[in-house]
C-alpha cells in the first residue's frame, strides 16, 4: 500500500469530527486512517447530512479505501456522550488515546506519518492531565526536543515560521530562550529544511525578543547577551542566519524576498503575522521528531461543531504536506 496517514479529530466536541466527515466525500489519492470512536463520526456524519460509510481498520489491515463517502476507521471509543459544541473532560483521556495509537503507529511503521485536528487544552487539564500542547506531547511520547514551525504559500512564495519557544507565558518567555535552546531550534530548523523540504543552504531570518531587536541593549539584553553570540557560533558552522532583527519589520517584502524561513522567538511573535497572510490554508508542521506530524493551523471552533459552515482548507494541505514528507520521491 501507498504511505497510509493517520488522522486524528482532536477534540470530539469540536469541528475536528465534521472535518474527518468532510475528508470523507470525495476520493483521496492517499490511504488515510481516521483514528476515532466510529459512532461519533457515523452521529456527526448525520448532524450534518452527509453519507457516511465505515470501514474498519485493524493492525493487520491490508486495504484502505479511499473512494468518495468511505472513511477508514481505527475505532477508540470516547468515554462519555458527545454534544456538539459541549466539552466535557471525560473525554479528555479518549483523545490522548487517539494520539498514543497514532504515535505508536508511526514509531511501528503501520503509518508512515500523522496528521492532527485541533483539541482543547484547557478541558484536558480540567480532566487533571497536564498538558501544554500536541507538540510537547509528542516530543515526550518520541523522545525529542522538536520545533514547532507554521507555513503557508502566498503571493511571493512559501512563508514558514519557526518557534525557538512554544507555548509559554510571555512572562516566561526571557527565562526560557537559552542558548542551547535557541542553538537546537536553530540546528533542528536547518536540518529539516534540508532534509524534509529540500532546501539548500537554508536563508533563516531569526528576530530578536525586544521592540528594536533591543536598541542595543536599552531595550533589553537577550539579544547582546544570547541571541547574537548565539548566531555567531552557528555562523562560524556555515549557517546563512540573519538577524536578530526587530520583528516589526522582519515580516516586510525586503526582508522575506531572499528567506527560506523565518526563527522567532516565541509563540505570538511569529503566528499572527503567519495566520493573517495564511489562515485557514497555513499548516503546522513538528521538526526534529523521528516520525512526520502535520496539523491544522486553527482551533476547535467549538461554536462551528455541527453547523456544516467550516472551511476543510488547512485540513486537506496539512493531509497533503505529510503525504509529500511520506512519499519525497512520488509525484504529489
Amino acid at each position: 500500500m501507498k504511505a497510509i496517514i493517520a488522522l486524528t479529530p482532536g477534540e470530539p466536541a469540536g469541528i475536528g469530527p465534521d472535518l474527518a466527515v468532510m475528508l470523507a466525500q470525495q476520493t483521496r489519492k492517499d490511504p488515510i486512517v481516521a483514528i476515532a470512536d466510529k459512532q461519533l463520526l457515523k452521529e456527526r456524519a448525520e448532524i450534518l447530512k452527509l453519507p457516511l460509510c465505515i470501514q474498519d481498520f485493524t493492525d493487520n489491515a491490508t486495504e484502505v479505501s479511499t473512494e468518495a463517502h468511505t472513511l477508514c476507521v481505527k475505532h477508540v471509543p470516547v468515554h462519555a456522550p458527545v454534544v456538539c459544541g459541549e466539552l466535557n473532560s471525560k473525554n479528555a483521556a479518549y483523545v490522548l488515546a487517539t494520539l498514543d495509537d497514532a504515535v505508536n503507529g508511526c514509531i511501528s511503521g503501520r503509518y508512515s506519518a500523522m496528521t492532527t485536528a485541533p483539541l482543547h487544552k484547557g478541558v484536558i487539564n480540567d480532566a487533571g492531565i497536564a498538558f501544554t500542547g500536541h507538540t510537547e506531547y509528542l516530543a515526550e511520547k518520541v523522545g525529542s526536543e522538536p520545533v514547532m514551525m507554521l507555513a503557508t504559500e502566498t503571493a511571493a512564495g512559501p512563508l514558514r515560521v519557526a518557534l525557538a519557544t512554544t507555548h509559554l507565558p510571555v512572562s516566561a518567555v526571557p527565562k526560557a530562550l537559552t542558548p542551547s535552546v535557541l542553538t537546537r531550534a536553530l540546528q533542528i530548523l536547518h536540518a529539516d529544511l534540508e532534509k524534509r523540504f529540500g532546501v539548500k543552504n537554508p536563508r533563516i531570518l531569526v528576530a530578536g525578543l525586544n521592540p528594536h531587536a533591543g536598541e542595543g541593549g536599552h531595550m533589553g539584553r537577550e539579544e547582546i547577551d544570547v541571541i547574537e553570540p548565539v548566531l555567531e557560533s552557528l555562523r562560524q558552522q556555515g549557517m546563512q542566519l540573519i538577524g536578530p532583527l526587530p520583528a516589526d519589520t522582519l515580516f516586510t517584502p525586503q526582508h522575506l524576498a531572499h528567506a527560506d524561513a523565518v526563527m522567532a522567538m516565541y509563540h505570538d511573535q511569529g503566528l499572527p503575522v503567519l495566520k493573517y497572510a495564511g489562515f485557514g490554508d497555513a499548516i503546522n508542521i513538528t521538526l526534529g521528531l523521528s516520525i512526520i506530524r502535520t496539523s491544522v493551523d486553527h482551533g476547535t471552533a467549538l461554536d462551528k461543531a455541527g453547523t456544516g459552515n467550516i472551511d476543510s482548507g488547512s485540513l486537506d494541505a496539512a493531509l497533503s504536506l505529510a503525504s509529500k514528507l511520506a512519499n519525497p520521491t512520488a509525484e504529489n
